[in-house]
């Protein structure tokens, strides 16, 4: 049973349905890409398994997301309905809203690459008005990643064999707060933070640095 604060007022209602731990880092998983129940046990380090498996039965009880055979083999997969899609904006205020929280660093918790793709554009995105169109390698994990900019916005998505303007190779920490504005290209060069391939004129537009 869906737990209620009894008030009138959408933050309650929406923290009813979204409130509850593990609930809207499940919905950044499905915002990444539909995913079966094992991609998910992988992408949220921490989950029970019975306590994901109770979470997605709650979110689509309330609309948010719904099951669907994908492939040949009929195998279930979670996906995010349009309603529960619109969390996206959201979720990327909260993202931008953490940045004082992700200045001490990763500090042993768990990280995965993938979760850049919300984080780097959603910070770019509120920082950036005049928008490059350019394509930068991020090596940080295999597999690669590539920043593509745009005059519409920015995307994170795996390496797709497009050249690349340049490429920056950093721990996914010093990607963030390149992107958040908390660290510039020349000090992160300075100490010795990130290495730089090809037209840094190129970065420094995208990161506005």
């Amino acid at each position: 049973m869906m737990r209620s604060y009894g008030q009138f007022c959408g933050l309650a209602r929406s923290l009813e349905v979204v409130g509850d731990r593990w609930n809207l880092l499940i919905v950044r998983q499905l915002l990444l890409a539909p995913a079966r129940y094992r991609d998910l046990i992988d992408g949220l380090p921490g989950i029970a398994t019975n306590l994901l498996a109770d979470r997605l039965r709650d979110l689509e009880a309330a609309g948010v997301l719904e099951r669907r055979l994908s492939g040949a083999g009929g195998v279930v997969e979670y996906a995010l309905t349009p309603w529960g899609a619109e969390l996206r904006g959201p979720i990327e205020s909260l993202i931008r809203w953490s940045t004082p929280l992700m200045l001490r660093g990763p500090d042993g918790d768990a990280f995965r690459p993938e979760w850049l793709a919300l984080a780097v554009p959603a910070l770019l995105d509120a920082r950036i008005a005049q928008r490059p169109t350019a394509t930068i390698g991020l090596d940080i994990a295999d597999p690669a990643y590539q920043l593509r900019a745009t005059p519409s916005g920015f995307a994170v998505i795996p390496r797709d064999g497009s050249a690349l303007d340049a490429t920056v190779r950093a721990d996914p920490a010093y990607i963030l707060g390149l992107a958040a504005g908390a660290l510039t290209l020349d000090d992160a060069r300075a100490l010795g933070l990130i290495e730089i391939d090809g037209d840094e004129s190129v970065l420094r537009a995208v990161f506005a640095a």
